[in-house]
């Protein structure tokens, strides 16, 4: 069997569950040895001020997890790259707009 060595693409196939996607205002990165971990999450209500047990003024954001993502290292880099493209696209897009607006 010859190494095929093309272009790959991917077929992607969404289930309607999951095609409307899920809100988050925050995102937790970590990693293991085996996965890094990417936990989105919405804030429950209002920050609130507290004094820690060291005495020290912290202010406490209550958040919900919504969903837990785990990707091998391998694939960082490829979604790095994929947020940088996306990025950059979106400021040619959007940022020129809102200036605009603001000009007004």
């Amino acid at each position: 069997m010859a190494n095929q060595s093309g272009r790959r693409e991917y077929d992607i196939d969404i289930p309607s569950e999951v095609e409307p996607g899920t809100y988050a205002d925050f995102a937790s990165i970590w990693h293991t040895p085996d996965a890094f971990v990417l936990d989105f999450a919405v804030v429950k209500r209002p920050p609130k001020s507290v004094v820690s047990d060291d005495g020290e003024r912290v202010t406490k954001v209550p958040t919900r997890v919504v969903s837990r993502v785990r990707i091998p290292p391998s694939q960082v880099f490829e979604i790095m790259k994929g947020l940088e493209k996306q990025l950059s696209m979106w400021e040619r897009s959007y940022s020129k707009k809102e200036k605009r607006s603001e000009d007004s």
